[in-house]
């Protein structure tokens, strides 16, 4: 540990000040606009951020509440004590839970000894570096599911990794980059933490889940995983086949479980994607139209402006002005 960080974490935030001085409850218009408490990432971070680190409010109790985001609680001194899903877990130091946006959870108050740093991550980032990551494994598969934000049930995992060595230093080089921030840190962060999502798949061995997934989760996770890597040429029928399960019966499994059919999925990710080549590349939108698998240009531009509010040209054109 670093005792120089340590001694800069300890140091108590506004807020902090103001609940020791004042007694007071967790400030709920603090978090949230909305009437339940779901704590809301654009409290902390622009529109253009995708991950946002920050220390854990100390002295008082977080009741029961959701995010809009995916969370990593990682202790860096301290404990941790919450109820998540149901279950009572004490995160010791050097431990960390990673909590999907379904998740409800209630935190304990922590005392001054208790440094606790949250991980707030737009499921967007994961789109990013997804494809980086292999699959099959229970990290990707949550990724996967909570990227798509269809299944709507609550997840987490309970990381114990407090003796790896590889998963503390980058978490220390990412706090590093927090408290003492430069120019280049924001994207410092990124790839200091999309290697850190592979060592926690290094370490699935150390983890702990909070539910064994069904098997109509395990095809949505299929489906999402087949559609990721196909998406140019994917088909449902193509799928039924190789999840050895009737057309028909998928179909309606998949409209049952998510909310969509297969065909909104599909649409949902080849926009993403046509998206994103516009943003980071010069192809021409009809190369980019044949990349994500439509041959119909005219079709393309309604249901992306019906997306984005804007037709590809207009949506390169705003990239300009920033």
């Amino acid at each position: 540990m670093n005792p120089n960080l340590l001694q800069q974490l300890l140091e108590l935030t506004e807020e902090e000040k103001e609940i020791i001085e004042e007694s007071k409850m967790v400030t709920i218009e603090r978090y949230t606009s909305k009437g339940y408490f779901i704590i809301e990432s654009e409290k902390f971070l622009s529109k253009d951020k995708m991950i946002m680190v920050r220390k854990h409010t100390r002295f008082v109790d977080f009741p029961t509440h959701k995010h809009d985001y995916i969370e990593i609680n990682y202790v860096f001194n301290g404990k941790l004590k919450q109820r998540v899903g149901g279950k009572e877990i004490t995160l010791k130091t050097g431990e960390l839970l990673l909590l999907n946006q379904h998740i409800e959870h209630e935190i304990e108050a922590s005392n001054r000894e208790d440094i606790v740093i949250n991980f707030i991550i737009r499921p967007a980032f994961f789109d990013f570096i997804l494809s980086y990551l292999s699959s099959g494994n229970i990290v990707s598969d949550f990724l996967v599911n909570s990227l798509y934000n269809h299944t709507q049930s609550g997840q987490f995992l309970y990381f114990k990794v407090a003796e790896v060595p590889t998963i503390q230093e980058l978490i220390g080089k990412i706090l590093n980059e927090m408290m003492n921030p430069t120019s280049f840190s924001e994207s410092s962060i990124k790839l200091y933490m999309g290697l850190f999502m592979i060592e926690l798949i290094k370490n699935a061995d150390k983890v702990e889940k909070n539910q064994e997934a069904s098997l109509q989760h395990f095809l949505v996770v299929e489906i999402l995983k087949y559609i990721e890597e196909h998406y140019k040429e994917a088909s449902l029928s193509e799928l039924a086949v190789q999840l050895n399960q009737p057309h028909y019966a998928l179909s309606k499994m998949i409209k049952k479980a998510t909310g969509h059919t297969f065909k909104d999925l599909l649409q949902e990710r080849r926009l993403l994607k046509a998206k994103e080549l516009l943003e980071g590349t010069s192809l021409p939108a009809s190369i980019i139209v044949e990349e994500v698998g439509y041959e119909n240009i005219s079709y393309f531009y309604r249901i992306f402006k019906g997306k984005f509010g804007q037709t590809p040209k207009e949506f390169r054109e705003s990239l300009k002005s920033l």
